[in-house]
């Protein structure tokens, strides 16, 4: 286990707290909410503080923006959201420890066969505003148009009572929803892989420096691994992009 250096200790956990923020629309790293949330990041989190000899104390947010809305606050010591050049201004971020897939879900009879066809004029794509991938879509997208609203769930309303021309989001989640709409389907590959990462607030530079570190070993020592099995949590994918 790396050692924990004072000055790192003193960023993470000032006062021998660790305020971890969530982003609790990411069901994949994050399995339930509550006062004690459980998952994959959650369990992370656990780990940094027993490093840290300090307590924990979640701060959740309803998605990644307001997150990283709050670090310019003081909100908290160290988020698990995904690494976005939008929001590195306020923030430095890790290596990515994970990533995952997103893609389009398209209604029944769609003349959209790949992910190449959805850029296309007229084209109205529904969409959770401020999440990682949407904003990747707001910087690629050429004509297709964006339909933003509050979170996936919300996303997934307006493509249904909109009749929009296709659903963005992570792939795990269309493929739930998918079962939720007769003859709607995923399409294969991916418009991009929102790479989750762990971030503190600038310039906590002793602390960004020993993430990058807690990342390669939790990678290296099989926890991640093991994390990701125990919360039997399918679509997220090990990043070593750092070896």
């Amino acid at each position: 286990m790396t050692q924990l250096p004072d000055v790192a200790r003193a960023e993470l956990a000032p006062n021998g707290r660790l305020r971890a923020a969530l982003n609790f629309s990411n069901t994949l790293l994050i399995s339930t909410r509550g006062p004690e949330p459980t998952g994959v990041a959650p369990d992370l989190a656990r780990e940094l503080a027993r490093r840290a000899g300090a307590s924990v104390e979640f701060v959740g947010y309803a998605n990644a923006g307001l997150a990283a809305d709050a670090a310019a606050t003081g909100a908290w010591d160290v988020a698990f959201i995904g690494a976005e050049p939008q929001r590195a201004g306020e923030i430095t971020f890790s290596p990515a420890y994970v990533e995952i897939e997103a893609s389009y879900l398209v209604p029944a009879g769609s003349p959209l066969l790949r992910i190449d066809d959805v850029d296309r004029d007229g084209v109205h794509i529904a969409t959770a505003a401020r999440a990682a991938y949407t904003l990747f879509l707001q910087r690629s997208l050429r004509h297709a148009a964006l339909v933003e609203a509050e979170g996936l769930p919300g996303a997934f309303d307006r493509f249904v009572a909109m009749k929009l021309d296709a659903l963005a989001g992570l792939t795990p989640n269309l493929i739930a929803d998918a079962r939720k709409v007769p003859g709607a389907r995923v399409l294969e590959g991916r418009f991009t892989a929102v790479q989750q990462s762990m971030g503190v607030p600038k310039p906590r530079t002793a602390a960004a420096a020993y993430l990058a570190g807690f990342v390669k070993e939790i990678a290296a020592s099989g926890l991640l691994r093991d994390l990701i099995a125990r919360h039997r949590v399918d679509g997220l994918v090990e990043v070593r992009s750092w070896k």
